[in-house]
């Protein structure tokens, strides 16, 4: 399966938040709330551990290095152009960030890879109860992206589960110095965002938090625990 010449490809000019949805924690854990119960215990182990830490670790200027902010970037917009990993448009050779304009089309996208991904791996796509928490961001996306939507019906190989054309494309137009495109989503109608470089991508903010839970052969989403909005 190929797709054709890019003759003729236009460009679709966005400035608009897009979604970003991850795997993350709706509440954080203490990393030490397993060896004691008073919390007493708890913040004693922390200062033990921040007292032994090498020093690359300690920030000289703390005022001016804002870790928790810059973790909140890196989660939403750094992560995956520094750790690669095989996708629908790179080899595994570069980072792509994917997002999407609608947040029910990242919820399509993230529940098909849980499940036939992750969970298909482990052996565990269809056992009841399995579930995953998410984090949704909000990111400004502000680029001139090469628009494949007019091209949705004419190169099948654009939402085919074969990732090898659109592997062979993202090469291509990441080696070309392109920042990104505009593209149909290959788990519902939407569209999908995808991002060659970080530097298009700005102003990360939390959107909601999402429970995806395997009930009856499908998975359940929820925005509240125990309240389902959305089945797929």
């Amino acid at each position: 399966m190929t797709m054709g010449s890019l003759d003729g490809v236009g460009l679709i000019e966005v400035r608009q938040d897009v979604y970003r949805n991850i795997v993350s924690l709706r509440a954080s854990r203490d990393l030490f709330d397993d060896l004691s119960d008073d919390p007493g215990d708890w913040q004693a182990a922390i200062q033990l551990e921040i007292a032994h830490k090498p020093p690359h670790y300690q920030s000289t200027q703390p005022l001016i290095h804002r870790p928790f902010e810059e973790a909140g970037y890196h989660s939403a917009v750094r992560y995956p152009f520094d750790n690669w990993s095989q996708s629908r448009y790179s080899r595994g050779s570069f980072g792509v960030w994917y997002g999407a304009p609608e947040l029910e089309t990242t919820i399509y996208e993230t529940a098909h890879h849980w499940r036939h991904g992750l969970l298909a791996d482990a052996g565990w796509a269809d056992i009841d109860g399995v579930s995953i928490e998410r984090r949704v961001h909000q990111v400004y996306c502000r680029a001139a992206l090469i628009n494949l939507l007019p091209y949705t019906d004419r190169w099948p190989a654009l939402r085919s589960n074969d990732y090898g054309p659109c592997q062979a494309l993202g090469e291509r137009l990441h080696r070309e110095g392109h920042p990104g495109l505009w593209a149909p989503s290959a788990r519902c109608e939407g569209i999908v965002s995808v991002a060659f470089t970080p530097n298009i991508l700005s102003d990360p903010r939390t959107s909601c938090f999402l429970t995806y839970t395997l009930r009856a052969g499908k998975v359940a989403v929820s925005r509240q625990p125990n309240t389902v909005f959305m089945t797929i």
